[in-house]
């Protein structure tokens, strides 16, 4: 292994200039490996036009920031953010590389490490570094969530792995915090693989993100049907907080995509998180168990989601939960006498 073969560096996504969440996870998590292996925490950032957000990433925790500024980068399209990032890497020659499995981060990262020859393991839940020989420990579900695969890529540098939004704890931001940013310049190729964007169409809803919910309902087949999500939607506005689902309720097209909880939809840690009609398998209780505090409401006492419920309550959720709701709303009401 080349001697400089030693840092930690993450992919630091920002989009309109704004740092996405997961950047900022990746941080926190990067600075638990390099402390385990004696060494440092870089964040690539690159963009157009990036004054303030550099700060940010070392407020945030970042050693180092290598910052791209560049027009040809105000956008993301995949060339030149992989030549740019493939660059760096060449350049610095790091140990290990974080990128988060946004659509934006599994698009870059797979191609950045096919340009360096490793490999990539994608959608981890954990990251870890083994004490006894120093190994670098990848996690992640394998057929289809049964079972948990742990992945080591001794051989080549750097390691890299794609992380999921919400798996991993970003630190607090300490405006006091020093650390080194880094401007850096790329000769880009403009070759056949370069795309141009005539014009980006944004979609506004009005509806929040789920992953940044303080308190989430979530139904799973055992709700029935698309209407009955009413009653689910009535105790979560009692709440103040919002609808998910799990995947069984989306396949039956009873809710979105974007409502989705579990393996292959959102990883969520609210402070309360209401599980109704949900069996719980351990697909959606990936998405979900580091939850401050879970109720689960299930009519089959032996339900899997039972076992990582702080309160469960078997019986009808169709009975349970409007009188839930009514109690939740008779009790905000007298608060407010």
């Amino acid at each position: 292994m080349n001697k400089d073969n030693q840092g930690v560096f993450i992919f630091a996504q920002q989009v309109d200039g704004e740092i996405t969440g997961v950047s900022l996870e990746l941080i926190g998590k990067a600075r638990d490996l390099a402390q385990a292996l004696d060494s440092d925490v870089t964040a690539m950032l690159l963009g157009y036009k990036l004054d303030k957000q550099a700060q940010t990433l070392v407020e945030y925790g970042a050693d180092r920031v290598v910052v791209v500024d560049d027009p040809k980068l105000e956008v993301y399209t995949t060339e030149p953010y992989t030549q740019a990032v493939t660059a760096i890497l060449k350049e610095y020659k790091p140990r290990i590389v974080l990128i988060g499995a946004t659509a934006i981060g599994r698009d870059l990262g797979p191609r950045v490490a096919g340009r360096l020859h490793t490999g990539l393991t994608a959608d981890c839940t954990k990251l870890e570094i083994r004490e006894e020989d120093r190994e670098f420990l990848m996690t992640r579900p394998a057929f289809g969530g049964n079972l948990m695969a742990t992945i080591i890529c001794p051989d080549h540098r750097p390691q890299m792995a794609t992380v999921r939004p919400g798996v991993m704890v970003k630190e607090m931001r300490d405006p006091a915090r020093k650390g080194e940013i880094v401007p850096f310049a790329v000769s880009f190729e403009e070759n056949n693989c370069y795309v141009k964007v005539e014009e980006v169409i944004r979609k506004v809803t009005q509806r929040v993100d789920i992953q940044t919910a303080k308190v989430l309902v979530s139904g799973g087949r055992g709700v029935g049907g698309s209407e009955s999500f009413q009653i689910l939607k009535d105790l979560a506005d009692a709440l103040g907080g919002e609808v998910a689902s799990s995947r069984a309720a989306v396949d039956a097209g009873w809710q979105e995509k974007d409502r989705q909880v579990g393996q292959t939809g959102k990883t969520v840690r609210p402070n309360l998180y209401v599980a109704c009609g949900i069996s719980g398998a351990i697909q959606h209780l990936a998405g979900m168990e580091e939850s401050d505090y879970i109720v689960a409401i299930n009519k089959d006492p032996d339900a899997p989601i039972f076992n990582v419920a702080d309160v469960g309550i078997v019986g009808d959720l169709f009975k349970i939960v409007p009188r839930l709701t009514e109690e939740i709303k008779a009790y905000r009401a007298k608060q407010k006498e």
